[in-house]
């Protein structure tokens, strides 16, 4: 059973030693653990940094890409050299590296697919109270669009099987935390959380503040989520007109009573309730026809899964450190 931890980095080549350091070597019932590196396109001496530490692997990007590409590049480098799990965690820290047995231990006794690191953010010090509230609300969001139970969505510190990580693929440019939550509980993946502790760290570079954040990734719900939901998406888009074309038929019909069946001066009452029905209605065949598209989605996934099965098979000249993308 071989473990590889997967660590993207963007100019983390003062924290990136100590991340290292602090993964464990040797855990029960895994024979070998190896460590990846991800340098995005650092100014600084990242790479460098992470080979003097022991890194195994370094890939080295020639700009910075962002969060979600570096992680899935790291993804398909984690199964290219063959592992069996794969645990991501932050080049900055915030995840203390003896914790990760406490993830693999999920997969090992075949508790889960995807293990997810609780922060606990209602402990978390350093933590103002307005992020904590955010954290939660957004993961109370994530956990209604994915079906899952996951107290801590933003979290990054998690652990894939090698078929979950096969399975999963980021499409988003922003993040892939939320991206993969959905897609794991859209294709009914055993998902589950454990809680773990963190270290306070920098400000995050991943954003610019936390209405920043909140906006990115309130679009990679509702774009992810409408992926795998589209019928569901467009039926909820409708009800608004419905509601409308519904209150404005009855103020009609209601006005027409009491006037002595006189229509005069109430015409645009049906005008525009039949108006909002027609668009109502558009809205639906909308959703049946993205519903249907759905379907090619889906085999499309299932060809990609394939591929990239099919591709594993293939010896990879770049399985030593150093590979450069």
């Amino acid at each position: 059973m071989k473990l590889i931890v997967q660590i993207p980095a963007f100019n983390e080549e003062e924290h990136i030693a100590a991340v290292i350091h602090q993964i464990p070597r040797n855990i029960p019932d895994i024979c070998s653990v190896e460590v990846l590196v991800i340098d995005d396109g650092s100014t600084d001496q990242t790479g460098d940094a992470a080979y003097e530490a022991g890194a195994d692997h370094v890939i080295s990007l020639h700009r910075n890409r962002g969060l979600a590409a570096a992680f899935q590049i790291g993804l398909d480098a984690s199964l290219r050299l063959g592992a069996d799990i794969i645990v991501n965690t932050d080049g900055d820290g915030q995840y203390p590296g003896d914790q990760i047995p406490q993830l693999v231990d999920q997969i090992l006794s075949n508790h889960a697919d995807l293990v997810i690191g609780n922060r606990q953010v209602d402990t978390v010090d350093h933590f103002s109270f307005q992020k904590r509230w955010l954290q939660k609300f957004g993961s109370w969001i994530v956990r209604i669009a994915s079906g899952t139970n996951v107290p801590d969505a933003p979290s990054g510190f998690r652990a894939y099987t090698r078929e979950t990580a096969l399975r999963l693929f980021v499409v988003s440019d922003f993040s892939y935390t939320i991206d993969n939550l959905i897609q794991a509980g859209k294709r009914r993946l055993s998902v589950t959380h454990v809680p773990i502790r963190t270290q306070p760290t920098r400000p995050s570079r991943l954003h610019r503040g936390n209405w920043n954040f909140i906006k990115r990734q309130a679009a990679t719900i509702v774009r992810t989520y409408a992926t795998y939901e589209p019928l569901k998406t467009f039926f909820w888009i409708s009800i608004p007109f419905f509601l409308i074309s519904f209150i404005l038929f009855i103020r009609f019909v209601i006005l027409y009573i009491i006037e002595n069946f006189a229509t005069t001066g109430h015409l645009h009452s049906i005008v525009v309730a039949g108006v909002a029905l027609i668009a109502g209605f558009l809205v639906v065949i909308f959703g049946l026809l993205a519903d249907r598209l759905g379907d090619n989605r889906r085999l499309l996934d299932e060809i990609l899964y394939r591929m990239r099965k099919e591709e594993l098979k293939v010896p990879d000249d770049k399985k030593s450190g150093g590979d450069e993308i």
